[in-house]
């Protein structure tokens, strides 16, 4: 029987663009939809009645294709109507998210022994309802203006007593619950928690945290790493707690420090030097445009109906770069709609839900490209082999139906409908 997957074809949705325009900067590898095929599928082996008809749906895939939560969505100082708006267009488009500010320490405790928990306990009630895996961001900030004043006044015992508290309960109230966790972000650019107390305080902040959730997955997570400035920097600051014994199992890179274009050669050499460390990568703050865009800071700004299309082929081409790549295994956009994102003018939806054509360019790539749909017939021997991309599955054959899971550990999945 013929094998087949979802052509994967390249998007193109602008002319090219030249240097110093808006969009991708330099030319995107030329073997990516290979390196898809080889690094996103699988196959699943189906055993049917010789003849029998055979449909393959894809439900959800196995790389993270996320976003963050805002919190007036999940705190009630939203509308109900646009809450749920909000919502539904999440679901519509994403399946996995993070916290946006919901976790961060001076966000759930600006006042020292006043801790305000709803805010992340309504978020995570919300993705395990609809089981989106929640990333934790983040459980400690050591930049030093984002520590918060009553922190600064402690002296350095009771300052590390504070730490362990804040470990040990976030661990402790939501042992289980998250995904993932950035335990102390952006070390490679201030660290207040280290300066004050040693370098072996990361090593402690995971022990902690591990003491009451052993399974605890913690990343480390950076900016100015993609567009190439700071990797180096990375590479010695990821090595340095690796072999302090400090047990992160994962590296978070920022997506949104690049411009009004992005280094598609950065990117690329970036996620290849990090790949080093046999640890799973995280894009996890996508914005495009992106930080040093002139867009930046302008709430009010507009894109032309050019720069619209050049941001959407520019979008296609970072999520192609990303999702060819072995070591990544998720990206989660840093904001998604126009009235709840930092930087507006590269939200998917403009603030009154219309779409921008990067929507069209997003879901063209996850839900087309990127998505088996499969129908045909098994074999005279009652065989069908379907190459199809990792993730959740809904196969029928004759009749009978059953949701399989394809995961990349296991790049064959055998599925039978025989009677035994």
């Amino acid at each position: 029987m013929n094998i087949r997957i979802p052509l994967l074809r390249s998007l193109c949705l602008a002319a090219a663009l030249t240097c110093g325009q808006a969009g991708t900067l330099g030319a995107v590898p030329a073997n990516l939809d290979e390196s898809i095929r080889r690094v996103r599928t699988g196959t699943l082996v189906i055993e049917a009645a010789p003849g029998a008809e055979v449909r393959v749906e894809q439900l959800r895939h196995e790389f993270w294709f996320g976003a963050a939560l805002a919190n007036q969505f999940f705190g009630g100082r939203a509308d109900g109507e646009t809450a749920a708006k909000y919502k539904q267009v999440f679901l519509e488009n994403f399946n996995a998210a993070v916290t946006e500010n919901a976790l961060k320490w001076h966000s759930m405790e600006s006042r020292h022994g006043e801790v305000d928990y709803a805010v992340v306990d309504s978020m995570l009630t919300w993705t395990k309802q609809h089981e989106i895996p929640l990333r934790g961001h983040n459980v400690f900030w050591g930049i030093p203006n984002r520590v918060q004043p009553w922190l600064k006044s402690m002296d350095d015992d009771t300052l590390r007593a504070t730490l362990k508290a804040r470990a040990v309960d976030v661990a402790r109230r939501y042992r289980g619950r998250f995904a993932e966790y950035d335990l102390n972000n952006e070390m490679l650019h201030a660290n207040y928690y280290e300066q004050r107390l040693g370098t072996n305080i990361t090593r402690d902040m995971a022990a902690w945290m591990r003491q009451e959730d052993p399974q605890a997955v913690l990343y480390l997570n950076d900016y100015d790493i993609l567009t190439g400035r700071r990797l180096d920097d990375y590479v010695v600051h990821i090595r340095k707690f690796l072999d302090q014994g400090v047990p992160f199992g994962g590296i978070g890179v920022q997506g949104h420090l690049h411009g009004d274009t992005f280094d598609a050669a950065a990117l690329q050499k970036a996620l290849d030097q990090l790949a080093q460390f046999k640890l799973p990568i995280r894009v996890t703050e996508f914005n495009f445009p992106g930080q040093r865009s002139k867009y930046y800071g302008q709430r009010g700004a507009r894109l032309t109906d050019e720069e619209e299309q050049a941001k959407a082929k520019a979008l296609a081409d970072y999520y192609r770069i990303c999702f060819a790549h072995p070591a990544v295994e998720g990206i989660l956009m840093w904001g998604f709609w126009e009235g709840a994102n930092w930087i507006p003018v590269s939200s998917l939806y403009r603030r009154d839900w219309s779409a921008t054509p990067a929507v069209a360019a997003y879901r063209d790539l996850v839900y087309k490209q990127w998505w088996t749909t499969w129908r045909g017939q098994a074999d005279a021997q009652g065989r069908c082999e379907v190459r199809t991309f990792f993730g959740k599955h809904r196969v029928t054959a004759g009749g009978q139906e059953k949701v399989v899971e394809l995961k990349r550990n296991g790049s064959t999945k055998p599925v039978s409908f025989r009677q035994p």
